[in-house]
């Protein structure tokens, strides 16, 4: 039964996501009831291989969203057609972004910038921005896996330095980089989403993104150094240390110099791509990006002459690595039947007439102060940014606010940030956790709640600010 269930979701994965992305460009109605069925077979193939305890979210967001549906009185069958398609867009996203993970494990790119860059990272402050900075760009590449690589990257370098000063050090850039990151990377699948829902012009969204992002990383340093004083600790010292250690085992500066600028060429090509072809063309960011990775990846293998290796890694992500994506693609599938249901109901406008009431009580406050705390909430309940993201910005779609769509997607950004840093139950706290040892609570909670404070307040000065000027 389990290997039933495993090769059944392999091949409902991959019809899936080819008839996404066929029919897109050539829509043809029984192809779409063919990947509406794919969509429920993903859902059915996790469940038979998954534990009724493990697969609680998704089956609690399917049977919400069938009961949604059925008190609406609305159509079982065009319910379920409409909702498995209603997210196919991030669900070829979420297929696809993975590949761009195999390029970044072919060459030791990072360790090579460390090298080339030693000197811009030799104190405490410098390599604690450095890493900041660097884990948001490595997000473009690996999203939440970028937090496990980069925190194996830095115990490379920091293998001598223990202790809870150390890892509050570790654990937090990198924790405070991912959250960040999901406010202006261009492959983050929340923000992308979020862009294209709302309808909002994509580099306003990056540019403002990118903006509070670089104030978030100052606000981190800055909060590191009184973190660093609290521990009574000089980590400038240790850390020069290690970093002439690093550099003596590694002294080919030709070589290092290379692997820099060809990792600034792989940047450049997949992401001016991206750019450029969505500045040209009219097609939906969610199906270009996608299609320009797969044909990015594929040249790189080409170009380094390393054919086998390309059609090894797509063997293995076929059979191991996609499967392991079947619990998120599950999510997507049940938020899309749950959004489809409720987008059939006066739920959301009932939702936003709710905080437009509280805005009449206390008229000094408006929608984009509460908007965060919705993501928020949700995030402590166990769903993830892209979960949350698909919900909230699904409702948001069809009511009318009356405030630019970027600043909308800033403020459910910012809270997909703070939920991010502060919620013990969704994956990029849990995953620091494995890699650091440290409690959920302390990782999350304890290391951030006071910067959490701080990053909306930024914030929030900055939507009211542009809101009074609009």
């Amino acid at each position: 039964m389990k290997s039933f269930s495993i090769w059944g979701l392999r091949l409902s994965i991959t019809f899936y996501a080819l008839l996404h992305f066929f029919t897109y460009f050539y829509e043809v109605t029984i192809l779409l009831y063919i990947l509406s069925a794919s969509g429920f077979l993903v859902i059915l193939f996790t469940g038979m291989r998954l534990k009724v305890n493990q697969f609680k979210l998704p089956l609690f967001l399917f049977i919400v969203g069938v009961l949604v549906m059925i008190f609406s009185d609305g159509s079982l069958a065009v319910g379920f057609y409409n909702g498995f398609l209603q997210m196919r867009s991030i669900i070829g996203l979420l297929v696809i972004v993975p590949m761009i993970s195999w390029v970044l494990r072919e060459e030791p790119y990072i360790e090579d910038i460390l090298a080339y860059a030693h000197r811009a990272i030799n104190t405490s402050r410098k390599f604690y921005f450095g890493i900041v900075s660097f884990t948001q760009v490595i997000a473009y590449f690996l999203l939440f896996g970028a937090i496990p690589m980069m925190y194996q990257f830095i115990n490379v370098i920091l293998k001598n330095q223990k202790g809870e000063a150390w890892e509050n050090f570790k654990g937090t850039a990198l924790l405070r980089a991912f959250a960040l990151s999901t406010l202006w990377v261009i492959s983050i699948p929340s923000f992308i989403f979020a862009v294209e829902t709302m309808g909002a012009s994509l580099w306003i969204s990056i540019l403002q993104g990118f903006g509070i992002a670089v104030l978030g990383t100052i606000a981190a340093v800055i909060f590191s150094y009184f973190q660093e004083k609290k521990y009574g600790v000089n980590l400038t010292v240790e850390l020069r240390n290690e970093i002439d250690t690093v550099l003596r085992s590694n002294p080919n500066k030709a070589e290092v110099k290379k692997k820099v600028i060809e990792f600034m060429i792989l940047f450049i090509t997949l992401f001016g791509t991206i750019f450029l072809l969505h500045a040209i063309y009219t097609f939906n960011l969610m199906i270009i990006i996608p299609i320009v990775v797969v044909i990015w990846t594929c040249l790189y293998y080409l170009i380094k002459k390393k054919k086998k290796k390309l059609i090894k890694e797509t063997r293995t992500y076929f059979t191991e690595d996609m499967v392991k994506q079947s619990y998120q693609l599950s999510i997507m599938m049940a938020a899309g039947v749950l959004i489809y249901g409720l987008n059939q109901t006066p739920f959301g406008t009932t939702v936003i007439d709710g905080i437009y009431y509280i805005q009449d009580v206390f008229p000094f406050l408006n929608f984009l102060y509460f908007l965060p705390f919705i993501v928020i909430f949700l995030g402590f309940i166990g769903l993830g940014p892209l979960t949350v993201m698909v919900l909230v910005a699904g409702l948001l779609e069809n009511i009318y606010l009356p405030y630019p769509p970027e600043l909308i997607v800033l403020a459910i950004t910012s809270g997909s940030v703070i939920s991010i840093l502060l919620s013990p139950v969704i994956m990029p706290v849990i995953v620091l956790s494995a890699s650091n040892g440290l409690s959920l609570l302390k990782n999350g909670v304890r290391f951030n709640y006071k910067y959490a404070i701080v990053f909306y307040i930024i914030v929030q000065v900055y939507l009211q600010t542009m809101v009074h000027i609009w």
